[in-house]
């Protein structure tokens, strides 16, 4: 469903017809003006307690606070810090769960000047203890259920500072401490290529300018409700918190990881939720239950980001979500927030794979280049740039990762690039569409294969919910394509149909050598897919369209045995197709190695390749040894083999020497 490449203009149009016609039915949307960038979140926040202090500003099941008793004791959190620390800029932890009083703390420290620096519970405790040290905060703010967890971590330096438990006699009223726009907000620390976190500085002035692009374009008023899926720690999070707070919406936090799916569409109902974002990841898990009947009146607007965005996803969101709700297919990161976006609606049509993730925001410009830094043509793949006044100041404490990730402009103006190590192509028209992480680029026997192609592939199998592809190494030097799946159904597809369909859209050294089914896709905090928690495959035969047959005479026993050291499977059925058990070219030629220098037979090898099952190359073998040397000395050979305990059957055929990936 996206327009045709011939109508380039048509599919401008179209994502901009659908961009101002994004409006809450109801509401009474006041445009965020960019005069507003010269100031704070705090002073854009307690305009709207102001003017709306009776409407609610955030809730969960358990409990909800207006604008005016948020702000009342976000200033009372304010207060607090400023009597611990003084004033100054300077790093304040957040060590708490996902409601209410997550939001006021990130409020009160930034009232109090400093800016914040999330910490997860759920995050092993050695990796919050790597951030808080790195980040050199002083100061870490939790509550009764986290405050032995923070005392571990700050157990040889630090202070703490209890909400739970602040000073009755601590002031609601507003702090008159002045924030400048160009102070530090936060700093969130993402995963680093050295194994340590990285943290990611952000601005007020940088986060007023995504939040301004963000209520623009969605038309955020007073009578939105947002969800907050994710912690604090993740950007996303960020702007559906501050999308709400600095327009008089409501944002409802709901921790995934606590809650599980099961209630989550019933709480989107309940909470009337107008406007939710996430990884699409979520949306799928989100309408896998549905028949098609249940309905979601309230949702105007689904956003999606994080991950890449393919036609299943524009699918669940046509069959599920009204004809006033719009899809938005969004890029952007920590270091550059929003930096393009593509709106559709229900007339929109995508005939492209994957869906783009459109044209770039105000304040932003967008290029992809090559290794050497040179823009390469329309339609064609390279790194992303990200070029603009409001990119991050760099990462903090890290001068050179800084400078190797962001430059400044050569053409100035207060303009600074950023390379996201985002693969990407540009068409003619300015649409940006992702072709996934430089870092998920693999090399599979010399050929470079980007993962989310054949992901997107298996998505758009109707029996497939959800589909995540990764290399392996389960042999020193030899990588393998695994394919890790969701089926939609209670019997999903079989191996050999997967393998077939891939086959019809990729070339084979793009097909999977694995197939591993699974109940459920492992996330991690952020919803996103967590690879690094796939299990590895199994040595079970896999689920194939050819039933299993066992080995019938000595010659296909012992072929059997060498196929399965090969592929590392448990059992071979004689008439299984070599392909479709995860062979390829290079355990072919392992696997006639083992025939030759097990079984002594002088074949062509041409005539062993072509043997696409143990019985065929059982045959090829029994036929060229009896025309050479007469049965009797291959029998001999199998007798001794049948002889040997299965162990040492096992180490003779691996101990021949057989060609390794180079």
């Amino acid at each position: 469903m996206l327009e045709s490449a011939a109508g380039s203009k048509d599919r401008f149009e179209r994502h901009q017809a659908v961009m101002a016609g994004c409006r809450h039915p109801t509401g009474s949307f006041t445009e965020f003006s960019d005069n507003e960038l010269d100031g704070s979140l705090v002073g854009r926040f307690e305009r709207q307690v102001l003017v709306h202090p009776d409407r609610l500003a955030v809730a969960t099941d358990d409990y909800g606070l207006t604008y005016q008793e948020l702000n009342r004791e976000t200033n009372r959190v304010a207060q607090a810090v400023l009597s611990q620390l003084g004033e100054g800029k300077e790093p304040v932890a957040l060590l708490l769960d996902h409601g209410p009083q997550g939001v006021a703390a990130v409020m009160g420290v930034l009232k109090a000047g400093k800016f914040y620096v999330p910490l997860d519970p759920m995050h092993p405790e050695s990796r919050s203890a790597d951030i808080l040290s790195i980040s050199g905060a002083g100061l870490i703010l939790t509550d009764d259920r986290n405050l032995a967890l923070a005392g571990r971590l700050t157990q040889d330096a630090g202070e703490l500072l209890n909400i739970d438990n602040l000073d009755s006699n601590l002031s609601g009223e507003n702090i008159k401490l002045r924030v400048f726009s160009d102070t530090i907000s936060f700093v969130l620390f993402t995963s680093g290529s050295t194994g340590r976190p990285k943290g990611v500085v952000q601005t007020h002035r940088n986060i007023l300018h995504d939040i301004m692009n963000y209520t623009n374009a969605l038309h955020i008023c007073p009578e939105d409700r947002l969800s907050l899926l994710r912690p604090l720690s993740f950007v996303g999070a960020t702007r559906q918190l501050f999308g709400a707070l600095l327009n008089g919406a409501a944002v409802f936090p709901f921790d995934l990881r606590v809650e599980g799916f099961e209630y989550l569409a019933e709480w989107f109902v309940r909470r009337e939720i107008s406007v939710y974002r996430g990884v699409p990841t979520i949306l799928r898990r989100l309408t896998a239950g549905l028949t098609g009947s249940e309905q979601f009146p309230s949702v105007r607007v689904i956003y999606l980001g994080g991950e890449q965005t393919d036609e299943s996803d524009v699918a669940a969101y046509t069959r599920h979500f009204g004809s006033d709700c719009i899809l938005v297919s969004a890029m952007g990161s920590t270091e550059t927030l929003e930096s393009c976006w593509y709106f559709v609606d229900k007339e929109t049509r995508i005939v492209d794979r994957p869906v783009p993730v459109g044209y770039a925001v105000e304040g932003k410009e967008i290029s992809v280049v090559d290794d050497k830094g040179v823009e390469v043509g329309s339609d064609e793949v390279g790194e992303l740039v990200v070029r603009s006044r409001y990119l991050s100041p760099g990462y903090w404490r890290d001068p050179d990762l800084t400078s190797r990730s962001f430059s400044a402009d050569p053409k100035g103006e207060g303009y600074r690039m950023y390379r996201t190590g985002d693969l990407a192509s540009i068409s003619s028209d300015g649409c940006l569409t992702y072709s996934g992480r430089k870092d998920f680029q693999v090399n599979i026997r010399g050929h470079s294969i980007q993962v989310a192609e054949v992901e997107t592939v298996l998505r758009c199998n109707s029996g497939v919910r959800e589909a995540v592809v990764v290399a392996r190494e389960d042999q020193p030097g030899e990588s393998r394509l695994v394919a890790y799946v969701v089926p939609a159904t209670q019997t999903g597809p079989t191996v050999s149909q997967l393998r077939h369909a891939v086959a019809q859209s990729l070339p084979e050294y793009m097909v999977p050598s694995a197939f591993v089914e699974l109940d459920a896709l492992p996330l991690n905090a952020s919803g996103k897919v967590d690879r690094r928690a796939l299990p590895a495959p199994g040595t079970s035969r896999p689920a194939l369209d050819t039933e299993f047959v066992e080995s019938r005479t000595p010659v296909e026993r012992v072929l059997a045995r060498m196929w399965g050291e090969v592929l590392g499977l448990d059992q071979v059925g004689i008439d299984d197709d070599f392909m479709e058990l995860g062979g390829d070219s290079l355990r072919a030629s392992q696997v006639i190695s083992r025939v030759l220098g097990v079984l002594g037979v002088d074949i062509p090898l041409r005539s062993l390749f072509q043997a696409s099952t143990v019985a065929d190359m059982a045959l090829a073998v029994t036929q060229s040894h009896a025309a050479q040397k007469g049965d009797t000395e291959l029998e001999s050979v199998l007798a001794e083999l049948g002889a040997m305990p299965s162990e040492q059957v096992r180490k003779l055929l691996a101990d021949q020497e057989y060609p390794r990936a180079s």
